[in-house]
């Protein structure tokens, strides 16, 4: 599936100002997640010109493959299941700033999983982490903004709230090998949940690596795309990692 913004202007085809490539989540409690979001970077496809096509498994990844977009969204996609070359293939376009990336909530779902071992290269990328639990009924909470000066997270203000999320908790915080753009406050947890981490970032950037790359930890439910701060997060994310 392909959503662009195409016209004619004065008699040429138009050219999105980028292209991005999207591995969305087949199936499953996140289908209605993902069926939102298509709906929402179909409107920002148009709003911000560029062009989104949509694969729902790696078998077409290779460095030609990804060599024609700027940008790759993995949304909610989790890091196992991927084919040899589109790992091979991947990694060199992180490593050498090929082309941006943004990864939603089950791209950290790092451990084994499926009879498929964990990708010690995307645990190094997401920060050396390995997923722990999760808090399977859900919790409203506040996200505290850490850098407000990054291109991500402008016009979001010193906080915000997420409605009804299944916060994930780690082995251990990324903190030490990533940037941190945003966490919650276990402490705001309604209800109140045993489910915590102590120190919780929920927004990163790791910039060991070329690529501009940020992780979204927020991304179950679909009401996120009426929440203004979450697809204000989203938007910017877009930019900033396309170099917009």
């Amino acid at each position: 599936m392909t959503f662009a913004f195409a016209g004619i202007l004065q008699g040429q085809e138009h050219h999105p100002k980028f292209r991005v490539i999207a591995i969305a989540e087949k199936g499953g409690i996140h289908k209605p997640f993902v069926d939102a979001a298509k709906i929402w970077l179909q409107q920002e496809a148009i709003a911000d010109d560029f062009s989104i096509d949509y694969i729902e498994d790696t078998q077409k990844i290779d460095d030609a493959f990804l060599s024609q977009y700027q940008l790759f969204i993995q949304l909610n996609y989790p890091p196992y299941m991927w084919t040899p070359t589109a790992m091979a293939a991947f990694e060199k376009y992180i490593e050498q700033g090929k082309g941006g990336w943004i990864g939603f909530h089950h791209a950290t779902l790092l451990g084994e999983f499926d009879g498929y071992s964990m990708w010690p290269w995307f645990s190094t990328f997401m920060g050396s982490i390995r997923f722990k639990d999760y808090i399977r009924d859900f919790a409203t909470a506040t996200v505290h903004v850490e850098d407000p000066a990054h291109p991500a997270m402008k016009g979001l203000g010193s906080s915000f709230v997420i409605e009804n999320e299944e916060w994930y908790t780690y082995d251990k915080s990324p903190r030490p090998n990533v940037h941190v753009l945003a966490s919650v406050d276990e402490k705001s947890y309604t209800p109140s949940r045993s489910i915590t981490m102590g120190d919780h970032p929920v927004v990163w950037t790791n910039e060991h690596f070329k690529a501009r790359n940020i992780y979204i930890f927020m991304g179950h439910h679909p009401e996120l795309f009426q929440n203004k701060a979450y697809t204000t997060l989203v938007h910017n994310s877009i930019l900033w990692a396309a170099k917009q």
